[in-house]
């Protein structure tokens, strides 16, 4: 019955409020005829009256199993009803709910979002989550109903609601049932249809992960570790925006901490606050920038520094003058390989002979999402399915494939994890730096060091993510 998919601008005709409260839902739409999928067990004479009343269209029911219905609802309308997604049935017409932002934000939160996206159309709107990072859609609702949400979060951010032409920025500040402050970024931007707001949510809780809860290997956070905890030098993380860079970070610096050490950190934003760690936001519109912070941590007597990332040639300089002079400076820098950071850093202008003596650890890290563990399969293995030029470093006969439930919203996925590639750099390999010699690859692997994609394979064999979610990784060995 359900074999093809309905099509979007049928499922917009009603909320997900509405399709929960009359289990309806739309599957044909013509002219002003709408025809919906109801509940056998939902049948009564006055509903389509009743539903043509509030949709303002004819209406024609057909009646179908009560489960094959709610199967449909929780694909197309993503209710969530296992205890990992509690959330409570949110008013989205905004009638009667004065606590919608502070509702949805709670929400997000128990669904474990990073994000939540407000989007105007030419006649309807909706809600969308950023979960395991990817968008979910969690409701619908009327474009009459969407100015007073815009403006409710506008007021609340302190933003100017009359402004609806240019872009703004603005801070929330909540708190949730259990009295903890919720702190959320807050961007709005103008579009064709009006203002679409993203709210950025930001929990001290998310860095109170340790290093070992992150993803590192047993050799990699003993190399990692061993690299923090030298008395100066550089620690570069490398990786694509959203790849967790920030968290490493982080949860690095919360490791560190303590009361005999004076820890500064310049941040363009500064997501999370951390207690004992003077942090620096970045303002470049008043001069503001990493190199100008930079000299003057230098003169606040500092043992560790953090710079949010290397840019530019000036920042870089500024970085190997810190750790010089006897800091250690932790940072991120946009390269495919922890290798590649050096090239990278000599391409900027630095001197090969001054990263051979200060690069202290090189990192690489990116996220991949893990399996749902309700919903996965196990498939049988091609080899042909791997990129042409990857060789298995073991064998593998099956794996297990994305399958889809209501548990992780029919993409079966639930959570991300971090993998990491850490090269701990010695004086052999500072030397290689020194002649430029870039092409260290054998020496790497006589070492035991294992790459991005050595990483990415073994957790792929071991059953917690699928080969569409690292084939991009072994795709770029």
């Amino acid at each position: 019955m359900f074999d093809q998919e309905i099509p979007t601008h049928i499922l917009q005709q009603i909320t997900t409020q509405q399709a929960w409260h009359y289990t309806v839902l739309p599957y044909q739409f013509s002219g002003q005829r709408l025809t919906l999928y109801v509940s056998e067990d939902n049948v009564q004479a006055n509903l389509s009256e009743e539903l043509e009343v509030l949709l303002g269209y004819h209406i024609d029911l057909t009646p179908i199993a009560t489960h094959l219905l709610k199967e449909a609802l929780s694909k197309y309308y993503r209710k969530p009803k296992d205890s990992r997604t509690k959330s409570q049935s949110i008013d989205i017409s905004l009638k009667d709910s004065k606590n919608i932002l502070l509702a949805l934000v709670q929400e997000a939160k128990n669904l474990g979002s990073s994000d939540i996206h407000f989007e105007p159309y030419e006649e309807k709107a909706r809600i969308r989550m950023r979960i395991d990072g990817v968008l979910i859609e969690r409701y619908v609702l009327e474009k009459a109903d969407y100015p007073s949400l815009t403006n409710k979060i506008k007021i609340q951010a302190n933003l100017d609601i009359a402004e609806k032409r240019l872009p703004q920025d603005g801070r929330i500040f909540l708190q949730d049932a259990n009295q903890k402050q919720l702190d959320i970024r807050v961007s709005v931007m103008p579009t064709l249809h009006g203002e679409k707001i993203v709210l950025r949510l930001l929990s001290n809780e998310a860095i109170q992960i340790e290093l070992s809860a992150l993803g590192f290997n047993d050799n990699d956070l003993a190399a990692y570790t061993a690299g923090i905890e030298r008395p100066n030098g550089i620690i570069l993380i490398s990786g694509p925006t959203g790849s967790g860079k920030t968290t490493t970070l982080y949860a690095t610096l919360q490791l560190l901490n303590s009361t005999t050490k004076n820890i500064v950190t310049i941040e363009d934003p500064i997501e999370y606050t951390l207690e004992g760690i003077n942090q620096v936001q970045l303002k470049e519109n008043i001069g503001l920038d990493f190199p100008s912070a930079m000299r003057t941590f230098l003169r606040q007597d500092p043992d560790i520094i953090m710079v949010g990332e290397i840019r530019d040639k000036a920042t870089a300089e500024m970085a190997i003058r810190a750790s010089l002079t006897g800091h250690v400076v932790l940072s991120t820098i946009h390269t495919n390989s922890a290798w590649g950071i050096i090239s990278r850093l000599v391409d900027m202008g630095i001197p090969a002979y001054l990263l051979a003596d200060t690069l202290n650890t090189a990192v690489a890290q990116r996220l991949v999402r893990l399996l749902c563990k309700t919903c996965k399969k196990t498939a049988s293995f091609d080899p042909q399915l791997l990129p042409k030029h990857y060789k298995l470093p073991s064998p593998v006969t099956q794996h297990y494939v994305p399958n889809g439930c209501e548990n992780c919203f029919y993409t079966g996925y639930w959570g991300r994890q971090a993998i990491y590639e850490v090269i701990a750099i010695d004086s052999e390999l500072a030397a290689e730096i020194k002649q430029e010699n870039f092409n260290v690859k054998t020496m790497l692997q006589n070492r035991g060091i294992k790459d991005l994609a050595d990483n990415a394979f073994q957790i792929f064999k071991a059953g917690l993510t699928s080969l569409a979610e690292i084939y991009p990784i072994l795709a770029s060995k």
